[in-house]
This record gives C-alpha cells, sequence and structure tokens, in this order.
C-alpha cells in the first residue's frame, strides 16, 4: 500500500564520488535517515541519455564538461522512496553549490565544487517520477515493505 505523500527521487553517485570511495558512506546517510532505496545499479552514462537527463544546460558552453566529467568513470544510480523524500533529500544533500552547504550534509563535508559536488538528487516530485524511469526499467523498481517503516513513520499508519 502506498503511504500518504510517498515520493521518489533519482539519486546519481557522481564519478568524484566513485573515485573518492565515498559510495557507502553516501548510501548509508540515505539508509540511516529511513529512505527506502528501490533501485539501484552501477552504469556508464552514455552521451544521449546525459543530454536528456541535462536538456536544460545541453546548449550552454560549459555542457562539455560536465558529459566528459560525468562519463569519466561508472556512476552508481539509486531510486529511492519515502513519505516527503525529496525535501527530505535536499536537506541531507545540500545546495548544488557545494562551498555554501552545511557541514553534515553530503556536499558539505565532501565538496567544495559545482560540478564535482558528488551527488545529483531530483529537485520535485514530478522531476523524481521522470528522471526514476529515465534511469530504470519498471523491472529494476523493487516495492516491498521494509519492516522498520512502522517506527519511522509512526504517525502514518497504513
Amino acid at each position: 500500500m502506498t503511504r500518504p505523500n510517498n515520493e521518489k527521487s533519482l539519486i546519481i553517485i557522481k564519478p568524484d564520488a566513485v573515485q573518492r570511495n565515498l559510495v557507502g558512506e553516501i548510501i548509508s546517510r540515505f539508509e540511516k535517515k529511513g529512505l527506502k532505496i528501490i533501485g539501484i545499479k552501477m552504469m556508464s552514462i552514455e552521451t544521449t541519455l546525459l543530454e536528456e537527463h541535462y536538456a536544460h544546460i545541453k546548449d550552454k558552453p560549459f555542457f562539455p564538461g560536465i558529459r566528459d566529467f560525468m562519463q569519466a568513470c561508472p556512476v552508481i544510480v539509486m531510486a529511492v522512496e519515502g513519505i516527503n523524500a525529496i525535501s527530505a533529500i535536499r536537506l541531507i544533500v545540500g545546495p548544488t553549490k557545494a562551498w555554501e552547504a552545511d557541514a553534515g550534509t553530503i556536499r558539505g563535508d565532501f565538496s567544495l565544487s559545482t560540478q564535482s559536488n558528488i551527488v545529483h538528487a531530483s529537485d520535485s516530485i514530478e522531476t523524481g517520477e521522470i528522471e526514476v524511469n529515465r534511469f530504470f526499467l519498471e523491472e529494476e523498481i523493487f516495492s516491498y515493505k521494509k519492516i522498520d517503516t512502522d517506527f519511522i513513520y509512526a504517525e502514518h499508519k497504513e
């Protein structure tokens, strides 16, 4: 059964995080918050998929640098779900300009950059749905009950 305000987000653990051995640390932050991983895989992102994902900036002069960065090595993509997940994830991740991110956020703890800012996270409910569907096939998304759900969302009984 879907809970109220159950939201999905795409998380991309970017090449800088993969190269710096931060994958486990990053995943654990989302898990410790109580968010549910419903899909996860390592992949190389092809140019066509990057252009679709970054359609809003693909014609900008700085896009080739972003493309090259995102293709420097494989990334980890995760589909994450939870009640009010988008706002919770944005707090965990911190602002895009990592030098503005508070200590305790992923970007605040591990980055000083805009491009090499460790992770991508969906910025809205609508974008989350689109991005999860862009990076995952239907059969790569899992629906299951976590045993800790009632303790995380105590006021939201099914």
